[in-house]
């Protein structure tokens, strides 16, 4: 198994309209990427500079923090040929991404649907964020650092200047080797890519963490359609495995993430999070997450239900 740390750099308009109007809101303008082995050792890198077809003036933004202009970008390469070259890089054997957050698989794809490319993959990518990652290793599971901060904690030597491609990269490899020091279980901890989303059972998302579960599931014409799938309303205690009989059925505070608690004589009270995810063609998926919790916080759950009921009678 290689692990290839990816980054990538984008431009966009500086005008909002032309963005909607292109259907590319950020346009690759460069990739950089390190290759790890199974040990972690840095065995190759990747680096080239993408010319833009979409945008052909620099985001003000973009200018100022890569330190990049327009007259450079002028000599690289299309982003097809140079994202051939980079997944041909990438090699035959199993492979992993790892990026420093959850947009660069995203764009990446985006970007290669625009130019008609051959997909990465035509259901959920299993990949690292590293952030995360480090967050769970270090601080807190739900803290974001920016990647300098995490360099400036381990005190990782910053040989290289950041805010490019490669660099960011090259630093991002950097931490995740310290974790892997730290801890490899912290590994377990795998992130999916949903910019394509299951369109079969047998390719939906079933997980078991540490202390919760997530499932993806397949596409759905509606939220009734999904609600009726007994995968996605039940309720089952990931520890033995036994379905339970719900405390607080179903409901939603905001018609987009909706909230259940069962109970397990064994384990405890179990909650249960959907969130609605839009797919392509006007369908819907569900992610859902299942964890442990205290009578304490399902008080605070029965009030939320309350006060969701009392809105709608307002209504």
């Amino acid at each position: 198994m290689n692990y290839i740390v990816l980054d990538l750099e984008w431009n966009q308009s500086n005008k909002p309209e032309e963005r909607e109007a292109s259907g590319l809101p950020f346009e690759i303008i460069e990739i950089g990427a390190i290759k790890l082995n199974d040990t972690f050792t840095m065995v190759g890198e990747f680096s080239e500079i993408v010319k833009p077809q979409v945008y052909h003036e620099m985001h003000h933004i973009t200018s100022k923090l890569i330190h990049m202009q327009m007259q450079e970008l002028q000599r690289g390469k299309p982003f097809p040929e140079v994202a051939d070259r980079f997944l041909q890089w990438c090699g035959g054997e199993e492979y992993l991404f790892c990026t420093w957050g959850n947009l660069d698989l995203i764009e990446l794809q985006r970007n290669m649907k625009h130019y008609n490319m051959t997909p990465l993959s035509d259901k959920p990518i299993k990949f690292l964020d590293v952030q995360k990652l480090f967050g769970l290793a270090y601080e807190e599971p739900k803290e974001k650092r920016a990647l300098e901060y995490a360099i400036d904690f381990l005190q990782i030597e910053k040989d290289i200047p950041f805010h490019r491609a490669f660099s960011d990269s090259y630093y991002t490899a950097k931490v995740l080797k310290c974790i892997v020091e730290k801890n490899r279980d912290v590994l377990r901890n795998v992130s999916y890519d949903v910019f394509h989303p299951p369109m079969r059972r047998e390719d939906e998302v079933k997980v078991q963490f540490d202390t919760y579960t997530k499932y993806i599931s397949r596409q759905f014409r509606n939220k009734t359609e999904a609600f009726a799938d007994r995968e996605v309303s039940s309720s089952k205690c990931y520890l033995c495995h036994c379905n339970l009989r719900k405390k607080i059925k179903w409901f939603t505070p905001n018609g987009k993430h909706y909230y259940c608690v069962a109970h397990c004589e064994k384990h405890g009270f179990l909650k249960a999070k959907i969130r609605i995810r839009k797919a392509e063609e006007n369908r819907i998926y569900v992610v859902k997450t299942t964890k442990f919790i205290s009578e304490e916080e399902v008080n605070s759950i029965i009030e939320r239900k309350e006060h969701a009921a009392m809105l709608r009678k307002k209504k």
